[in-house]
């Protein structure tokens, strides 16, 4: 018999189904079983067989041979008479009565603590005589018993390789990710647990290629948060392009996505690469997507699910490779509801959900607010170091900021632009309303007269940009850097806001 194939094994289970294999062809009879034992040392079973015996139900002789560690030798007629496992019955019941089954205990290198399992063969007690007293029986008992064991050590030692590269490699992920959250800790700022846990989600998100979906009220900074996520991703070296699709006219909105040919509609005077050819490669922002046309959340889709688009008035297909972020304090499951919003768009854009939370929530990242915004400012402006007093700072974390990050920031910076050089903000300087008592951080902020936010944070918005307009004696430009917004998007807000009388 060749034991060549049986010392080339890669795996145990290779070698025990040649091993059966080499057996079957030897004995003639068709009937070998080779079980082994799984790592708990309870059970055994054949590679080729489904079924499973237990190591101390001795209703079946595996169990015998198992706990002895010697061969055993019956009639097949006598173990149908004792032995009732159902399993082992029913395996031996198409074998002659007078037949011979003989089970055998491997054991590997170690010896008798060291155990694989049992060869189990059948047939003419006669060629089962014979075939024990062959030499090359013991020697290919002892062959197989020695590379089992071996093929065994290798896969418990490449286990151990395993679990410790995995082991290594969860602790430099673990490691990176700290680094990182820190890094993002310079960004979005606040130690609340609200925001730890937001920037943990962030940065897996920016590991991943999904979609994400940013949903929070109006002014929590899911601009900032998008552009976190770019920055921290592996499109960081490519562009990061925002568009808020509440901010341009319906009518305007395809094309400044998808850009246009000239001549497609009355202003397109020259051809135009759109914003999703801007970002190609990189992230594409789409600030207040739940105020996208219907038609145009259409053609999203297929971009999203094609990775092409046609340009306005063109004939040909353009392919873009680009990741979406998209942004809304819009209830989207409503607006699908009330079909206003499609819901496959929906689910592809909300692959990786992240929920910002309202500053109402994380009182207690204010301060550290604060000071970050007048610091800001200061640098932006050119003026000389601004303090803010613990006065104010407490007037501050009292306030319910229904505006959020945005109502903070501004209100900081119209204090900081009416303070003189060199004086401390005080809280008469604020424009906030102070709340009847002070409030613990992170508890609801007592009750005040019902407000309509968005228009609150709309007359705000224009006092803002009404003061900075005067400052600079109408010049938008100056005045668009210093809010820190595109230019395009504070002419739109003066148009909202009819603000373009009062400085021409």
């Amino acid at each position: 018999m060749s034991v060549v194939p049986l010392v080339e094994s890669r795996s145990a289970e290779q070698l025990r189904r040649r091993t059966v294999r080499l057996l079957e062809e030897t004995v003639a009879t068709g009937w070998v079983r080779l079980l082994a034992l799984d790592a708990s040392g309870r059970w055994m079973s054949a590679d080729d067989h489904a079924a499973r015996y237990a190591c101390d139900d001795f209703r079946h002789p595996y169990a015998h041979v198992v706990r002895s560690g010697r061969p055993l030798q019956a009639r097949v007629a006598e173990l149908r008479g004792r032995m009732d496992d159902p399993t082992f019955r029913a395996d031996i019941d198409e074998l002659p009565g007078d037949w011979e089954v003989e089970c055998r205990p491997l054991r590997g290198a170690e010896g008798a603590n060291d155990w694989l399992g049992v060869m189990a063969l059948a047939g003419p007690s006669r060629r089962l005589q014979a075939l024990r007293a062959a030499p090359d029986f013991g020697a290919l008992e002892r062959l197989v018993s020695a590379t089992w064991g071996r093929l065994l050590n290798q896969a418990r030692a490449h286990r151990r390789d395993e679990d410790l590269r995995h082991s290594l490699n969860r602790l430099q992920q673990d490691s990176r990710a700290r680094s990182l959250e820190q890094a993002l800790g310079r960004q979005l700022i606040g130690r609340s647990p609200a925001m730890a846990e937001l920037r943990a989600r962030a940065i897996r998100a920016a590991e991943t290629g999904l979609a994400v979906l940013l949903q929070g009220e109006t002014g929590t900074g899911k601009e900032h948060v998008a552009r976190a996520i770019h920055e921290f991703s592996a499109r960081r070296e490519k562009p990061f392009v925002a568009i808020n699709c509440a901010a341009i006219p319906e009518a305007l909105l395809e094309s400044e996505l998808f850009g246009h040919l000239r001549g497609a509609h009355s202003g397109a005077t020259h051809d135009r690469a759109g914003l999703l050819a801007e970002a190609d490669g990189g992230t594409l922002f789409l600030d207040e997507i739940g105020d996208m046309p219907q038609a145009l959340q259409a053609k999203l889709l297929r971009v999203l699910e094609s990775g092409r688009y046609r340009p306005l008035g063109g004939g040909r297909e353009h392919e873009v490779d680009v990741r979406l972020v998209s942004a809304t304090h819009q209830p989207l499951v409503e607006l699908i509801r009330d079909r206003r919003f499609r819901a496959d768009l929906y689910y592809r854009l909300n692959q990786f959900p992240l929920n910002l939370p309202p500053l109402r929530e994380r009182r207690e990242d204010i301060g550290e607010l604060a000071r970050h915004f007048v610091d800001q400012f200061a640098t932006r402006e050119g003026r000389g170091s601004i303090h803010i007093s613990s006065e104010a700072l407490a007037r501050l974390e009292e306030y319910s900021f229904p505006g959020n990050l945005r109502e903070l920031r501004n209100a900081l910076e119209y204090a900081c632009a009416m303070a003189t050089e060199g004086e401390v903000i005080r809280p008469e300087a604020l424009p906030v309303t102070r709340a009847s008592a002070p409030t613990a951080p992170g508890t609801p902020c007592p009750a005040q007269a019902p407000v309509n936010l968005r228009q609150a944070v709309r007359d705000f918005e224009a006092r803002l940009i009404r003061e900075k307009l005067r400052q600079f004696e109408g010049d938008r430009a100056k005045a668009a850097l210093s809010l820190g917004v595109p230019k395009r998007t504070l002419a739109y807000k003066c148009r909202q806001f009819q603000l373009d009388k009062d400085f021409t």
